[in-house]
Parts: C-alpha cells; sequence; structure tokens
C-alpha cells in the first residue's frame, strides 16, 4: 500500500525561493504544508497562491521549530525541504519509489549538491553533506540543539537515498554573515551547556586545522576561488565559535558608571517635588 506524504516547507522571508521549492517537490507531495516564521516580504502570498497549507508561529530556532511542524504533518511520512533546497527529478523518482509499498527503514539520509554564490561546489568536504529529511513522523524528532541538530529515529533503522537536493545556500556575504552570527553564537552555547572550554590550543591550532582539512585533505582548492573563500570561511566559523564559548566562560561585564554614580545635588532637588514647590514659592516671595 502506498504511503502517503507531507512534504514540509519551513521558511521566513524566502519569496526568491518559495515558488520554486514547493514546484520542485510538489509531484510526490500528498499535502504542502509550509511553516512560517514571521515572512514580511511576498512568501505568504506566494505560498496562498500555490494553494499550500499554511502554519505560522514564532521561531526559536531550527530543531524547536521543525519539532513544533512535524506533528502538525496530515500524512505519515514527512519530506523536510529547506526553502533554499529543490527536489531533482532523480530524488523524486527514488522517494515515490520508496513510498510505493512498505518502507524497509524509518528514516532515509539524503545528499546535496551544494553551490556557494550560485557556483557549484563538488569538493570541500560539501560533496559528502547528507542530512535526514525523509521519515516516519511518529517515530523521528529532531535533537534538542540551538544549532545543527540531527533527526533522533528512535528505531535506529535508517536508509540512504542516491539522488540528490540541489542545495542554493548563499548568494550574498550578507546572507551568509546573518547566519554566521546567529550559528556561532547558538554553537558557543550549546558547548557551554554541555560543560566545553576554549583553551589557548584550541583558539590558536583549531582554525588552521580546519582550514588545511578542508582545502588540502578534502581538495577544496579543485573548486577555485569560491573552494578557497569557503575553506576560509569555514576556519573563520571555527574561530568564532571558540572564541564565543571563551567569552562565555571569562569576558568582564562593561562597568555601568549610571548604577553607581551618586545624584548630584541639582538631581536631588529635580527629583523631590516638595524641594521644586520650595523653589517656586521662594522665587515668589521675592518677586
Amino acid at each position: 500500500m502506498r504511503q502517503k506524504l507531507t512534504v514540509l516547507i519551513p521558511c521566513k522571508n524566502e519569496q526568491r525561493n518559495i515558488r520554486p521549492c514547493i514546484e520542485s517537490a510538489r509531484e510526490i507531495a500528498d499535502e504542502m504544508l509550509v511553516a512560517d516564521s514571521g515572512s514580511t516580504d511576498a512568501t505568504l502570498d506566494i505560498v496562498r497562491e500555490l494553494g499550500c497549507r499554511l502554519i505560522e508561529r514564532e521561531y526559536v530556532n531550527s530543531a524547536d521549530f521543525k519539532n513544533w511542524a512535524i506533528p502538525q504533518a496530515a500524512h505519515p511520512w514527512v519530506l523536510v525541504v529547506d526553502a533554499d533546497e529543490r527536489v531533482t527529478p532523480q530524488l523524486a523518482a527514488e522517494i515515490k519509489g520508496v513510498l510505493a509499498d512498505s518502507p524497509r527503514r524509518d528514516g532515509y539520509r539524503i545528499l546535496r549538491q551544494n553551490y556557494f554564490f550560485g557556483h557549484p561546489i563538488y569538493h570541500c568536504g560539501w560533496n559528502t553533506d547528507d542530512v535526514l529529511r525523509l521519515f516516519r513522523k511518529d517515530v523521528c524528532r529532531y535533537q534538542t540543539r540551538r544549532v545543527h541538530a540531527g533527526v533522533i529515529v528512535d528505531t535506529g533503522s535508517v536508509g540512504r537515498l542516491r539522488g540528490k537536493f540541489l542545495h542554493y545556500t548563499y548568494w550574498t556575504f550578507n546572507q551568509y554573515f546573518e547566519k554566521f552570527g546567529r550559528y556561532t553564537t547558538w554553537a558557543a552555547q550549546d558547548w557551554y551547556d554541555a560543560g566545553k572550554k576554549a583553551g589557548f590550543f584550541k583558539l590558536l591550532l583549531r582554525p588552521p586545522i580546519k582550514f588545511l582539512h578542508l582545502y588540502v585533505l578534502r581538495l577544496g582548492f579543485l573548486d577555485g576561488l569560491p573552494g578557497l573563500m569557503i575553506c576560509m570561511l569555514s576556519g573563520m566559523y571555527v574561530l568564532v565559535k571558540y572564541a564565543k564559548l571563551w567569552a562565555l566562560h571569562h569576558a568582564r561585564p562593561q562597568p555601568d558608571p549610571e548604577a553607581v554614580r551618586a545624584p548630584t545635588r541639582h538631581e536631588d532637588s529635580a527629583a523631590d517635588p516638595s524641594s521644586r514647590q520650595g523653589e517656586r514659592e521662594s522665587r515668589a516671595r521675592k518677586a
């Protein structure tokens, strides 16, 4: 018996992505469910125009938001597709085949072909990027983490598909650094909660090691200048995560001179209504 599928698309302000994302997945969806977290552009108009079911809630972090949305799917199987991803025809055909009968697994990992500023990236560690996105909603949930939370499959039954998502990561540095700031902060907070610390050698060695691993061992140099930028930015990402973790443990709060400053006599008088009344009466007598 064919299993029915809800395609879940979490989004916010994705007017340039949402239409092609929905259209790429519509062929395999018994339900198109869009979970929006406060769009202020034309995203919601496009979603309604395309006839998708829409749910809305404030965003805390990715895992929290998806764990809220997944139980609202109408069907037992869910495919989570980010707005900047596209379901390829090959992946769509494979998912149809998996769901045509009783699937052998409860969750399936899917590879992604990543793009950076519109350029396909074939190395830098991005060539092995896969995500667990197709799963039975009753036995799966996202980890309780602020960033890079994976899907937990209670049964442990996980397979892998051959088809790929197309993933258009960033088109501008504004997009990149907006997410960079949030994710490095959240990653540092997750580490802090886990009791991790950032010492001298981690700050000194982990960033360049990350760069060399991706650029040399993972052949990032074969992706040209986009590959160089990705590997350097990845090293900087590691540096900033550790720096923010160090700050959570050791940063000294900025003193507030206003909190400890004694009020002047003039300020005392200005704050005391009886004093102001006395000043007015004194000026009246002199007049």
